[in-house]
C-alpha cells in the first residue's frame, strides 16, 4: 500500500515540475496550471496536455494563400501610409504614439474614417442587416457566438437572400463560442449558398491540443466598403431579451474609410486559416471614398501578436484620466501595476464591472482584485440596470474598444478586433456613454470585504487562482 501512495507523490511532484519547465516563462500562467493541479491533481495534467499547448499560428498550412496575403498586406499599409502623411517627416505626439502600437501589433493608423457608436444591440444589428441586404459584391462575416435564435434566423435569411442575388457570402463561427449551433441552421445556410467555416471545431481542437485559443472577433464587412465590429454577438441577449440578464449594455461601432481595409485583412487572413485557401475574386480591397475625418487604428491580436503590451503602454500613457468598461476583469500583475501606477500619479481611475455576472467563479476572482487595488485610489463601480458587456478604455483623449477583455485570455490567449480612436468626436461620445452608464452603477465599498468567513476567503483564493482559464 505504502509503494502505492509514494507512487501517486512521485507522480504529482513529476506533473508539478513538469508544468514548471513549461512555463516558467509565463508565470501567471504557470500559477494557474499548478493551481489547478492541486485542487484536481490527474484532472489537472489531463486538462494541461489537451489545452494548454503553445499556439504556433498557420502559415506552414497556409501556402499560396499567405503569400497572396502578404502582398496585400504591403500593398493597403502604403495606401493607409499615403493618406495619413506618415511619410512627411512632420509626425505629431499622438502619430508617434500610433507608430508605437503599430510595432506592437502591425496595423498603421488609417485616415479619412467615419465612425458610429452604438450602445444599443437593436441599433446596431438593424444598422448591420441594411447594410447587408444593400451588398453588391460580397458579405463577410466572422462572430463568436452565432445562434439559431430569431435573431440568428433574421441574419439567415438575409445571408441566403443575398447569396441567392451572386452576392458572395462568408460566415466564419468558432466552435467553441457557436458549440450550440444547430447543425440545421448551417444546412440551411449552405444549401442557400452561404460559405461556412468553424475556427477550431471542438474535436479538432481537443486532438490537436488547441482548444483553449478561441476566435473572439466580431466583424462584418460589406462589399469592403462599410464595417462593423465590437462586443456583439448574434443572439437574443444581446437585444436585451434574456430572463437571465434582462437590459444588454454593449459598444459596437460601424465604420467607412480606410480602416475597413485592416478589418477585411482580418477576416481574409482568419478565412485562409480556418478554410486552407484565399478566394479567387478580386474587388475585395476596394479604393475608399474618403469622406470621413477620423484617425482609426485598427488592432488584430491573437497569440501570436498579442495584446498585454499595447494595454500596458496604453494604461500607463494617462495624464489625467482612464475609464474602463470590462464584463471581465482578471489582469496581470503587469497591468494592476499600470493602474494602480496611473492612480498614484493623480490619475482619475474608474472601473465599471457587471453587477449581475454570468461566471460565478470569473466574478469572484475580479472581486479579489478589486478588494487588493481599492487602497491605491481606483474607484470599482457595479452596474445595476443589466448587463454590461461593453469593452472601452479611454486613456485621456484617446479610446480602445472592440472585442477584448480586460482579462488575461484576451491578452494572451484568444483571436480579437479592437480599435484606437485618435478623435476626439469619438472619444468623447464613448465617454459620454460612460458616464451614462455610471448613473446606473453603485460604488463597490470596501467595507464589502469585511468579515468574510475563512471558506469565503478561500473560494476567492481559488477563483483567483483558476479564473484566467475561463
Amino acid at each position: 500500500m505504502l509503494w502505492i501512495v509514494v507512487l501517486l507523490l512521485s507522480l504529482f511532484i513529476v506533473q508539478l515540475a513538469f508544468i514548471i519547465v513549461a512555463e516558467y516563462r509565463r508565470p501567471y500562467k504557470a500559477l494557474t496550471w499548478l493551481a489547478l493541479s492541486f485542487l484536481v491533481p490527474v484532472v489537472g495534467l489531463l486538462a494541461y496536455f489537451l489545452i494548454a499547448k503553445e499556439y504556433a499560428g498557420f502559415r506552414s498550412a497556409a501556402g499560396s494563400g499567405f503569400e497572396r496575403l502578404e502582398r496585400i498586406r504591403e500593398d493597403i499599409m502604403k495606401r493607409s501610409l499615403e493618406r495619413t502623411g506618415a511619410h512627411s517627416g512632420n509626425e505629431s505626439e499622438w502619430q508617434r504614439q500610433a507608430k508605437l502600437f503599430r510595432g506592437m501589433t502591425g496595423f498603421p493608423v488609417t485616415a479619412c474614417n467615419e465612425t458610429t457608436v452604438f450602445s444599443k444591440g437593436d441599433q446596431a444589428f438593424e444598422a448591420m442587416l441594411d447594410a447587408i441586404a444593400s451588398a453588391r459584391h460580397h458579405i463577410h462575416i466572422l462572430f463568436y457566438i452565432v445562434r439559431s435564435d430569431r435573431l440568428g434566423n433574421r441574419f439567415e435569411q438575409m445571408l441566403v437572400r443575398k447569396a441567392r442575388e451572386g452576392v458572395k457570402v462568408r460566415l466564419i463561427y468558432d466552435g467553441v463560442g457557436s458549440r450550440h449551433l444547430d447543425k440545421s441552421f448551417l444546412k440551411r445556410l449552405r444549401a442557400g449558398g452561404v460559405e461556412t467555416g468553424c475556427f477550431f471545431p471542438i474535436r479538432s481542437a481537443l486532438l490537436g491540443r488547441r482548444l483553449n485559443y478561441r476566435n473572439h472577433r466580431k466583424i462584418v464587412v460589406v462589399d469592403g466598403k462599410i464595417g462593423f465590429f465590437g462586443g456583439l454577438n448574434i443572439g437574443e441577449e444581446y437585444l436585451g431579451r434574456s430572463r437571465r440578464y434582462g437590459y444588454w449594455r454593449d459598444t459596437h461601432f460601424a465604420i467607412a474609410g480606410d480602416a475597413v481595409l485592416w478589418l477585411q485583412y482580418t477576416f481574409l487572413a482568419d478565412w485562409l486559416r480556418v478554410m486552407g485557401r484565399f478566394p479567387e475574386e478580386e474587388g475585395y480591397f476596394p479604393d475608399q471614398p474618403g469622406i470621413g475625418k477620423e484617425f482609426v487604428q485598427i488592432i488584430r491580436s491573437d497569440p501570436t501578436k498579442r495584446l498585454h503590451e499595447l494595454i500596458f503602454s496604453f494604461i500607463v500613457s494617462a495624464k489625467k484620466r482612464l475609464y474602463i468598461e470590462s464584463p471581465y476583469f482578471i489582469p496581470d500583475p503587469a497591468v494592476m501595476l499600470a493602474l494602480k501606477t496611473a492612480a498614484a500619479k493623480s490619475v482619475d481611475v474608474a472601473v465599471v464591472l457587471p453587477g449581475k455576472p454570468d461566471k460565478k467563479l470569473v466574478y469572484t476572482g475580479t472581486m479579489s482584485y478589486v478588494r487588493e487595488m481599492q487602497p491605491s485610489g481606483i474607484r470599482f463601480y457595479r452596474y445595476r440596470k443589466g448587463f454590461i458587456h461593453s469593452k472601452v478604455i479611454i486613456s485621456d483623449d484617446v479610446a480602445f474598444s472592440g472585442s477584448a477583455n480586460l482579462d488575461m485570455r484576451s491578452f494572451w490567449g484568444q483571436f480579437e478586433i479592437d480599435a484606437l480612436f485618435w478623435d476626439g468626436n469619438v472619444v468623447g461620445c464613448l465617454a459620454r456613454d460612460f458616464f451614462r452608464d455610471l448613473e446606473d452603477c453603485e460604488a463597490i465599498s470596501p467595507a464589502e470585504f469585511e468579515g468574510r468567513n475563512w471558506k469565503q476567503r478561500a473560494y476567492e483564493v481559488w477563483a483567483r487562482l483558476i479564473s484566467p482559464l475561463f
